[in-house]
């Protein structure tokens, strides 16, 4: 595309109607990157060894709240380790008093029926009715029966 130097006839020169997109390429590709730091930071990263279920995938919030009860029977949310007692102080900061927010709940195979509910009495204690639990797809179909 050329453009046009020339001084018009009253000696102004003439308006350029173009836009520089450069500048913006590059506040988008510096956008771009920090989102592709940041998004692999905010995942848990704890391990646990989660049970098999054949329920439907149900969607997933933009930011999931996550308690994960561990094999030694302590509390993590989201990589965090936080007592039973510091635990709705630690939600409603999280959740901003927001107790309609659903809470998934995490915990490994090891952990007792009982401690479980036990941290879902917790959870009720303090507010939070909604709890989803949270398992691994069963992608056999069968359940765990095939096991």
């Amino acid at each position: 595309m050329a453009v046009s130097l020339k001084e018009a006839s009253d000696g102004d020169p003439g308006e350029i109607a173009e836009i520089n997109v450069t500048p913006f390429i590059d506040v988008i590709l510096v956008l771009l990157i920090i989102f592709m730091v940041a998004a692999p930071l905010s995942t848990v990263d704890i391990s646990v060894d989660l049970p098999v279920s054949n329920a439907q995938p149900q969607p997933r919030p933009d930011i999931p709240v996550f308690l994960t009860v561990k094999p030694d029977l302590t509390l993590a949310f989201g990589n965090d380790a936080v007592s039973r007692e510091g635990l709705q102080a630690v939600l409603d900061r999280h959740t901003v008093g927001d107790r309609s927010q659903r809470i998934f709940l995490r915990a490994d195979q090891a952990v007792p029926y009982g401690e479980v509910m036990k941290v879902m009495n917790v959870l009720r204690s303090s507010g939070y009715l909604k709890v989803a639990l949270v398992g691994l797809e069963d992608t056999q179909g069968s359940g765990a029966a095939a096991r």
